[in-house]
Order: structure tokens, then sequence, then C-alpha cells
């Protein structure tokens, strides 16, 4: 299969937590969503992804490279938008793109400006003096100007008000088609995907419980409708469910 992402048995230890041989993949001009309870294990696949923490054994390939070994090749092809982060906070954002755009030999300039302008961006502005969302599409601007082919956002929509979260899954979709890029976010908003990813990968406990399309995932947890249940379970229903069923089995152990 054609894939812009394949992880395979990524293991990562800390005290009190194992991610535990995490394997998923992502093809061309798609959406996955990761999803999972809070300290599932969400962040730190993907910080072991990009060899932000190291992992203890694993392979992750990012177009058909091995990230660990290319990993300045492939970083010139990704972009990174991390939730929350701040990002040189006092500097303004005419400063902090000045820095950044020396990074990327395809950056495109015309391209960043078309995007100030698209999310109302003010590059006089301070990054610390921008609203939540604002600092998202900041950063989504950084890496949409040197077209990068794949973005890999973590819980970018945390925090953020219903209409503003409504504009980015709206503008995740845009960038799938518009830009010929694919997108991995990780989230545990899961109503987030029920408007827009192509494919699910479920983390529970720092394991892969399913990794497959929306509507095959969806099917996997038929085994969790009550009886007379007439309509599908939703993302929400299928993590309630799993999670107090699995706090019921480890409760009675």
């Amino acid at each position: 299969m054609n894939t812009v992402l394949c992880v395979q048995d990524l293991c990562k230890r800390y005290p009190g937590f194992l991610l535990d041989h995490v394997s998923f993949s992502l093809a061309p001009h798609r959406i996955m969503g990761l999803i999972g309870k809070n300290g599932a294990g969400k962040s730190t696949t993907l910080k072991a992804m990009l060899n932000m923490v190291s992992p203890e054994s694993g392979r992750v390939t990012v177009f058909h490279q091995d990230f660990y070994q290319q990993e300045t090749a492939c970083k010139a092809r990704i972009g990174v938008v991390f939730g929350g982060m701040e990002f040189y906070p006092l500097k303004t954002l005419a400063a902090i793109t000045a820095v950044t755009k020396r990074f990327y030999a395809h950056w495109d300039q015309a391209q960043y400006q078309r995007y100030l302008g698209y999310f109302g961006l003010d590059e006089r502005k301070k990054f610390k003096e921008l609203s939540n969302g604002m600092k998202v599409k900041y950063l989504l601007t950084l890496a949409l100007s040197h077209h990068a082919e794949l973005l890999i956002l973590d819980e970018p929509t945390s925090g953020l008000d219903p209409v503003s979260r409504d504009e980015l899954l709206h503008l995740f979709r845009q960038i799938v088609e518009g830009e010929h890029c694919s997108i991995l976010f990780s989230t545990h908003i899961t109503s987030d995907l029920d408007k827009c990813a192509d494919d699910i990968t479920y983390l529970q406990n720092g394991k892969v419980l399913q990794s497959a399309d929306k509507e095959t995932f969806l099917r996997s947890f038929d085994h969790l409708r009550a009886p007379g249940d007439t309509m599908p379970l939703t993302l929400e229903e299928i993590m309630l469910r799993t999670e107090r069923r699995t706090w019921d089995d480890e409760a009675a152990l």
C-alpha cells in the first residue's frame, strides 16, 4: 500500500507507562485521527515518531525513507503543530518567520503572505498576544509555506471555542484537498473526527486497540452495541463504552 507515514512496533518506556509496539500507517491525501483518553500515549507516540524523545525500538518511515536515518530530509517535508505550545512568546511573528524560513530550501514567501491574509494574521504582533486559535493558524501558516506534504498535529483544537474548532476542521479538509497534503492529528475530542477524519487509530494504555478507515473502525465496535440499538455507535460512544468496560474488568480483578 502506498503510504506517506508508516509506524512499526514503536516502543517507549517511562516509569509506570509503556508505549507498547504501536503500529499504524497513513495513506496520501487522508486525515487520520489518533484518539484515546488523556494519558493513553498519544503525545508520546508523536514525540517518539519525531525523535523528540528517543524510542527504545521501532521504525518510522516517512515518504518511504527511514525517519531516524534521514531525519533532516524527512523534516523538510513535514510540518508539526503542538497545541498549547508557547513558541518564542516575546518575539513578533515577523521575527519568528525570519528565523524559521532559513531551515527550508523550498520556502514560498508568496504562499506565506497568502496564508497570513487568509488567517488575518498581523506579523507585528508578538506570539503571546495571539489567541490559542490564532497561534495554531500561525503554526499552520509556517508549515504550509514550505509546502509540507505531511502535517502532524498534537491536540490542535484543544482549548478552542466551538466556532474556532469548526473553522480549523474545515481548514484541514481544504488543506488535504487543495495542498495535496496528509494529516495525522491527535485528539480526545472525538466529535472533531466525525467531521473531518478518513481514518482512526485508537490508543488505549499505550497500545493500538484498532486502526482502520473510519467506516471499518466503527463497524469493528458493533459488539459494544446494546440489545435493541439500531443506530451505529459514534466515536464518543465507542470510547466511553470501551474505557468503561476496561475499568470494570480491572476493578473486578
